[in-house]
This record gives C-alpha cells, structure tokens and sequence, in this order.
C-alpha cells in the first residue's frame, strides 16, 4: 500500500511529528524570515538583489538585508562596501559596527 499526500498534508504531518517529539515549529520560521544583517547605503543600490562575502543580499532603495553568512561582520560589511560604494550604517544580529569600524570598513 502507497501512502500519497500533498505539500500541506505532508508539512501538518511533519509538523504534528515534530511536536509530539517536543520541538516547536514557529519559532523557527520567525526567526529565518528576520535579517541577520542590514546596511544603509550612501546612495541608492544599483541592483536589488546582490552576492558579497558569499552572503545574498536584497536591496531597496538605500536599504540592503541579508541573512547570517560565515565571514566576521566585519569582512561581510567589506565585501558590501565593494560591491554597492560607502556604507553609512552595518549592523549584525541587531549590533551596529561603531564610527571606527564602519570607517574600516569602507575603506577608510
């Protein structure tokens, strides 16, 4: 005998699995949709969509967000400076870089 499901049906089972075995399924899905890292460019970006640092990044406007890479912030922020010109604020996990390092990172 053959069990066939559909995507949602498949998802609920999964999920209903997943709680009868003590984890929790929503926190994992807020947390993967808030961006790791956000940077406020000087201009507006030329692309909205870009790779830097190995790091996938979606821009509007002044605006650039990404998800958690492997590199510091520091080199991420480098990469992102290269990429779209001079970054006025980088922040990482809600950390902004300081003056110092911000100027490091764009080249400064």
């Amino acid at each position: 005998m053959t069990l066939s499901l559909n995507a949602a049906s498949r998802f609920s089972l999964a999920a209903t699995a997943a709680r009868a075995m003590g984890a929790t399924v929503a926190p994992i899905a807020s947390q993967a949709a808030a961006p790791y890292y956000t940077a406020k460019l000087a201009a507006p970006a030329s692309d909205d969509r870009a790779v830097a640092a190995g790091v996938a990044w979606a821009c509007k406007d002044d605006m650039c967000v990404a998800a958690k890479g492997t590199s510091r912030p520091m080199r991420i922020c480098r990469c992102l400076a290269r990429e779209f010109g001079e970054i006025t604020n980088f922040t990482a996990k809600g950390e902004a870089l300081d003056a110092d390092d911000l100027a490091k990172c764009n080249g400064k």
